[in-house]
C-alpha cells in the first residue's frame, strides 16, 4: 500500500505530521490576521447564507421538509445538509490557488508540497468543526435532541476528507500549469451545488434525473449528515462502501496525478 501514491503521501505526512500541524496553524492564522471578528467571520458567513436561504425557499418558495427527515424545521433541514458540501466546497476552492500562494517554499525549499491541500483541509475542518457544534446546538434546541447515532458521522467526514484531497490534489496540480483552473473549479462547483439535493430531498428529484444524485457522492454525505443528526436510521452500509470507493478512488487518482506532475513545479513556478 506504501507503493500508492495517496497513500505514499499519507505515510509522509504522518511522518511529518509537526510540520503538518504548524501549516494548517499558519494557514488559519493567516485568513484572520487583522481582523477584529477573527474566526467569527467564517461562522457568520454560512449562517447568513442559511437564512438567506431558508428566506427564499422557505418563506418565499413555501417549500418544506420532505416526510421522513427526522426534522419539521427547514432551517434545521437545510443547515444538516449544507454541513458537508461547506467543507467540500472550501477545500476545493481554497486548495485551487494553493501552491501558488506557497511558490516560495516549493522553489526554495526541499519541501512536500502534497501538505499543502492537506493543511488547507485540516484548517477548513475546523471551520467545519464549529459550525457542527453550532447545528448541534440547533438540532438541539429545535427538535429536543440530536440522533444516537451521530456518532459515525466521524466514519463519513473521513471519507470526505480523502474525497477532499484526492480532488484538491489534482486542482492544485494543475493550476500550476494551467491558470486558468481555478475559475473552471468554480463555474464546476457552481453547478455541482445546484445538482446536491441539499434544499431538497432525493426522493423529489424527478425519476428521469435520480442518475445525477446517484453517481455524486456528495448526495451520499448530505444524506449521511441528515440521517446520522436528526433520524434513528442506522447507516446504509451499501451506500458507505460506495462512498468508500469513491473516496478512495479520487485520493489514489489524485495521488498519482499529484506525483506525476509534481516533478515540473519548481521550474513552472
Amino acid at each position: 500500500m506504501n507503493g500508492l501514491p495517496g497513500f505514499g503521501f499519507l505515510r509522509n505526512l504522518i511522518e511529518r505530521r509537526s510540520l503538518l500541524y504548524q501549516m494548517v496553524r499558519r494557514d488559519f492564522e493567516r485568513r484572520y490576521v487583522g481582523s477584529m471578528g477573527g474566526w467569527l467571520w467564517g461562522l457568520l458567513q454560512p449562517l447568513v447564507l442559511l437564512l438567506s436561504w431558508t428566506f427564499v425557499f422557505h418563506v418565499c418558495l413555501k417549500m418544506g421538509v420532505p416526510p421522513g427527515q427526522g426534522t419539521s424545521s427547514y432551517t434545521i433541514f437545510l443547515f444538516t445538509g449544507y454541513l458537508p458540501w461547506m467543507l467540500f466546497q472550501e477545500t476545493i476552492t481554497r486548495s485551487s490557488t494553493s501552491l501558488l500562494e506557497h511558490s516560495n517554499l516549493i522553489t526554495k525549499t526541499v519541501f512536500p508540497s502534497e501538505i499543502i491541500p492537506v493543511s488547507v483541509f485540516f484548517s477548513s475542518l475546523i471551520n467545519h468543526a464549529l459550525t457542527f457544534l453550532i447545528a448541534i446546538v440547533a438540532v438541539v434546541f429545535f427538535d429536543g435532541g440530536i440522533s444516537p447515532y451521530a456518532w459515525f458521522l466521524p466514519f463519513y467526514i473521513v471519507l470526505l476528507g480523502l474525497f477532499s484531497v484526492g480532488l484538491s490534489w489534482m486542482v492544485a496540480a494543475f493550476q500550476v500549469y494551467l491558470r486558468d483552473t481555478a475559475q473552471v473549479v468554480t463555474v464546476i462547483l457552481s453547478l455541482w451545488f445546484w445538482i446536491t439535493p441539499i434544499f431538497i430531498d432525493i426522493e423529489q428529484i424527478p425519476q428521469r434525473f435520480r442518475f445525477l444524485p446517484a453517481l455524486n457522492p456528495l448526495s451520499f454525505l448530505v444524506r449521511a449528515y441528515r440521517d446520522r443528526m436528526l433520524t434513528h436510521r442506522m447507516p446504509d452500509w451499501q451506500e458507505f462502501a460506495l462512498l468508500a470507493l469513491w473516496a478512495c478512488t479520487a485520493f489514489l487518482a489524485g495521488g498519482l496525478i499529484f506525483k506525476q506532475l509534481k516533478k515540473g513545479f519548481a521550474d513552472v513556478l
